[in-house]
């Protein structure tokens, strides 16, 4: 399908944008195109102009991610769209910006300031640990089951886990009894990346929702 520009972006809204404003994004898009599933990447506040229904956060590294958001105007204005309902797939960082408890590597869970790496989004009833696995040497793959999907390979790469779950919030997976994927309401949230893999089952739920 390829990307969409406001040139091109259908009325009816049946479009996924995906933040571009840094990570790895590209792989969604990947993905997105060989489901063919029209998208545009969100950089700017100028592009919630567009029409949407569903939202990717992809990996990369969530401070950086969550500053930009702040920085150009889109942190409210999405948070606010994915208490509406609004379906989201969050991956690794992504699982980060949405968490409404963030720990590790100096967090805090209070209200975001200039210096801080989270909260963010806080539309996710769950407390995430940063970098839990390591970093870039603690990367790794495995398989393991996913509610509703059975065996999912999963990539790693200097991940979070879930370390508490609030009620709100259905635990979908784990590995070596850590929480790594989780679903509340429209918000699908995992600390591995499915776009890495090959495998469409996750984005396939995630275009579902």
């Amino acid at each position: 399908m390829g990307a969409l520009s406001a040139c091109n972006v259908p009325a009816d809204g049946n479009v996924t944008a995906v933040l571009a404003v840094q990570g790895a994004f590209a792989e969604h898009e990947r993905m997105l195109d060989a489901l063919g599933q029209p998208w545009f990447e969100l950089r700017d506040a100028d592009d919630l102009e567009l029409p949407f229904a569903r939202l990717i956060l992809p990996g990369g590294e969530s401070t950086t991610q969550g500053k930009l958001l702040r920085e150009r105007g889109m942190l409210e204005p999405l948070r606010e769209r994915v208490l509406a309902g609004m379906p989201v797939l969050a991956t690794c960082a992504g699982l980060i910006l949405l968490a409404q408890r963030v720990e590790g590597d100096g967090s805090r869970a209070t209200t975001p300031r200039p210096d801080q790496v989270g909260p963010w989004l806080a539309t996710l009833d769950v407390t995430v640990e940063r970098n839990a696995y390591g970093r870039q040497l603690g990367s790794f793959h495995t398989t393991a089951p996913f509610d509703g999907l059975g065996q999912v390979p999963m990539s790693f790469i200097r991940a979070p886990y879930v370390s508490a779950v609030g009620p709100k919030s259905q635990v979908l997976a784990r590995v070596d009894g850590r929480v790594v994927a989780v679903r509340q309401g429209s918000q699908l949230a995992l600390a591995f990346h499915p776009e890495l893999d090959g495998d469409p089952r996750i984005h396939e739920l995630f275009l579902s929702l």
